[in-house]
């Protein structure tokens, strides 16, 4: 699972590197790849270690064709997917499209969220964090998560 936040950048030929830990984790799974996706709804790019997606892609088919706004989700899901290779030096290359897409500039926010990494731009991350929640809310979902406050 991945785990934490890092600030990094993005070099002028769109190359990110991957924070040690992650990597770490990627070697330990025998994994190279990671698909990088665009999921519309928030405003940064994900990551997923290449079995991960390959686990989307089998739950996308499995659901067939018969719901119209899930065919038109899993369309927009797969054709804004990138395959990037992570290079001897631990570093991905992010698409302009995708750059474009998040803002990513120079200074970036690598997330761990789970069975993902996600990308932010530096200041969208941090208003991101700033943002106003409820306590109350949050209290019951961490708390359905099994994780008592």
């Amino acid at each position: 699972m991945f785990r934490g936040s890092f600030e990094h950048a993005i070099d002028d030929k769109g190359r990110l590197s991957i924070p040690a830990r992650y990597r770490e984790i990627l070697k330990r799974r025998r994994e190279r790849e990671l698909v990088l996706v665009d999921l519309l709804f928030d405003a940064c790019i994900a990551a997923y270690p290449i079995k991960t997606w390959q686990q989307i892609e089998q739950n996308l088919l499995s659901k067939g064709n018969s719901d119209k706004k899930f065919r038109e989700y899993a369309r927009l899901i797969s054709a804004r997917a990138v395959e990037s290779t992570v290079d001897s030096q631990g570093r991905i290359l992010i698409p302009p499209q995708l750059r474009e897409k998040a803002d990513l500039r120079r200074d970036v926010v690598i997330v761990g969220v789970l069975d993902k990494i996600e990308i932010w731009n530096r200041d969208r991350w941090a208003s991101f964090c700033a943002q106003e929640r409820d306590p109350e809310d949050y209290a019951s979902k961490l708390a359905e998560l099994g994780i008592r406050v």
